[in-house]
């Protein structure tokens, strides 16, 4: 496929800054933020309601209850889930028909809602699943159905409401469909092709702004290139126009990618500064592109950073494995980013959980430091919530199962009834937080977050290509976690394939599948749960002072002439307990003339907003180069503090929203 390059003329210069760390100087009394304490966090589990054998089921319907009525029941016939949240603290979640993928038989995507921060989830009209007539009928049909992901816009758009994505596979893979809620999930529109290159695999969605949406995925027909689409969504009707469409492989590095030499990871936006964010696994040089024609491992991280709103990438390294024995390539590389703008990339080699962070807007990385610990032996399967500046959870599938250089998808199979050696490898979900993340070998907390064992034995992670009378693939292959904006406290959604038939975990015994106790440990009895945080700490603590919340930095001249006509704007909030007479702001050590909307002092709670037309005389602006940035609060007890922050000076990345 063609891969536009050129920017229109019609676009501006952005520079966009944002907060990526914090070092606190004092002068006077000293405010010095030591190391957070977090306490080990505490979940309640329970299943969502969502039955593809019967049309309709259960929409509308919230859980956990106790329901006897058929379609008031709270039970689940789906796998493989995603989970979001909005600004609001209201939890999205979405995930795909397990028989669609297993057993052939497609009912689309089910979504549901939480407004009470996770006590309860609602099954929402379905986003993508067109019902038979004449009604009713057992079965509601779809394209879509497989792999899905799911966004959430991070601003309102004109109607008031946070936008919702929910991204499906097509069973065929012949492409990718997005169904769009402009009204918080009371109905959908689809955009049933949005792929702009056919035949597709492990599509992700990340949005930005009031109305925009981006779309990445393995193009399987071209060589699993990964491409990125980015669109515009019409507030009203939810049609998506895509009118940006790259490669997350840049013209230095492609060659290394090309012939299914990568494994994708997930795509992430910066609501801040608009950065856009693909992760992938791959080889380190050309020098293994021969190699890898007959097999090698993906022991390299990468991740594709866009500072142009998504028209072009340029790829880094995270992490690479100079002895060629490590495997990232498994499901999935993850990224998150902070609210200070730092970036988290987790991976597993099959047998543990590792973290490396980028305080650089991914151009250089620290780590990779150990995340599992026993009795989490083997950890895959990881995602990851950044809440803010260095606060960071991590969820994963983990067994005390291990055996030297096996892998999970060698572990003692078996599928129905746990027996004899699958006993042995008991499967949780698993749940770490570290408020220090930013700090080199700082300790997470680690928890099983699962109240039952999800799964005994073998974890195939071959995809479709498992050995279904041999490996087993009931956890299919990702699930999520997500944090409250609000509270901070951790939403996990996740797959169990075990007959439990409790009162918080009911079983299936409706359709033409049922899940009976001689389908536990089988397809037959994968469903969708949740966790929810309802103890510990959280990723919201507020350490300093003040937090910077919103930069926006941009270049107003589009004639490209070497002039500037600079734009800054700068959201500020008082997270302490004493006013804040002034604010003064720094940038590569000149200082910055700002325009506050208060000239009173800023009490408590309180947020203001700053602007500036100028940069300091001196300052030379390079696209892509990263600043240092300080703010300093002059405090009403006559004390100050200092944080020093990074920069990046990035081109047109906030165009469109």
């Amino acid at each position: 496929m063609k891969i536009s390059t050129k920017l229109s003329k019609q676009r501006t210069i952005l520079l966009s800054i944002l907060v990526i760390t914090s070092s606190i100087v004092a002068a006077g009394s000293v405010h010095r933020s030591a190391g957070l304490t977090p306490t080990p966090a505490t979940f309640t589990n329970y299943e969502l309601a969502g039955n593809e054998f019967i049309a309709g089921h259960s929409q509308g319907v919230s859980c956990p209850n106790t329901a006897t009525v058929e379609s008031q029941k709270c039970y689940s016939t789906q796998a493989e889930p995603a989970i979001r949240a909005d600004p609001a603290g209201n939890f999205y979640g979405s995930s795909e028909s397990v028989f669609c993928v297993i057993g052939g038989q497609c009912g689309g995507t089910y979504a549901w809602k939480s407004t009470d921060n996770g006590s309860h989830f609602t099954t929402l009209p379905l986003p993508n699943t067109v019902t038979l007539a004449p009604a009713p009928t057992p079965l509601g049909v779809s394209l879509q159905g497989g792999d899905t992901d799911i966004a959430v816009a991070p601003r309102k758009n004109a109607n008031g409401f946070y936008n919702i994505y929910v991204a499906s596979l097509h069973s065929t893979l012949a492409d990718i469909g997005i169904s769009t809620s402009t009204n918080g999930g009371a109905t959908w529109a689809d955009t049933l092709f949005s792929a702009s290159s056919p035949v597709d695999d492990r599509e992700w969605v990340a949005a930005d702004g009031a109305n925009k949406i981006c779309l990445s995925y393995h193009a399987f027909a071209a060589t699993n290139a990964i491409i990125v689409d980015c669109g515009v969504t019409d507030p009203t009707t939810g049609v998506i126009v895509f009118n940006f469409h790259a490669s997350a492989f840049d013209l230095a590095h492609s060659a290394l990618f090309v012939a299914y030499n990568n494994k994708i990871g997930n795509l992430a936006i910066d609501p801040h500064n608009h950065l856009i964010y693909q992760v992938f696994s791959s080889i380190a040089d050309t020098s293994e592109v021969a190699p890898c024609a007959t097999g090698c491992n993906f022991h390299t991280v990468w991740i594709a950073v866009s500072i142009d709103g998504g028209n072009t990438f340029k790829d880094y390294i995270v992490y690479n494995d100079t002895t060629k024995l490590s495997d990232y390539g498994h499901s999935f590389v993850n990224v998150s980013v902070d609210k200070g703008g730092n970036l988290y990339a987790v991976y597993s080699d099959d047998h543990n959980l590792y973290y490396s962070f980028s305080r650089t807007f991914g151009q250089t990385w620290t780590g990779p430091f150990k995340i599992n610990k026993t009795p989490s032996n083997t950890a895959i399967f990881p995602w990851s919530a950044a809440g803010n500046t260095g606060q960071l959870d991590v969820v994963w599938y983990g067994t005390s199962y291990t055996n030297g250089a096996m892998v999970p998808t060698d572990f003692p199979h078996c599928t129905g009834v746990p027996s004899g050696a699958c006993l042995n490898v008991p499967w949780y979900v698993y749940f770490a937080q570290n408020l220090n993340a930013l700090t080199p070998g700082s300790a997470f907390t680690q928890v099983q977050a699962s109240s039952n064992i999800v799964h005994y034995g073998d974890v195939c992670e071959a995809g479709a290509g498992c050995d279904s009378s041999t490996q087993n693939r009931d956890l299919l292959d990702d699930f999520g976690v997500a944090a409250s904006p609000t509270t901070g406290k951790a939403a996990i959604i996740y797959t169990s394939d075990r007959y439990l038939n409790t009162p918080m975990e009911p079983a299936n015994t409706y359709g033409s599948r049922h899940c009976t106790a001689a389908a536990d440990n089988s397809v037959d009895c994968s469903h969708t749960d949740i966790a929810i945080q309802i103890g510990g700490s959280t990723v919201n603590q507020k350490p300093h002072h003040f937090e910077v919340d919103d930069e926006d930095f941009e270049e107003l001249d589009i004639s490209r002439d070497g002039g500037h006509s600079p734009h800054n704007e700068i959201d500020a909030t008082n997270t302490g307990t004493v006013a804040i007479d002034k604010l003064d702001i720094g940038i590569g050590g000149l200082p910055w003339t700002i325009n506050w909307n208060t000239i009173g002092p800023i009490q408590p709670g309180q947020t203001v907003r700053g602007t500036s037309s100028t940069v300091p005389t001196g300052l030379l602006l390079i696209v892509g180069n990263v600043y240092q940035v300080t703010v300093t609060a002059t405090l009403a007890d006559g004390t100050t503090e200092t944080q020093t922050l990074n920069v990046i000076y990035s081109l047109g990345a906030g165009l469109g929203l």
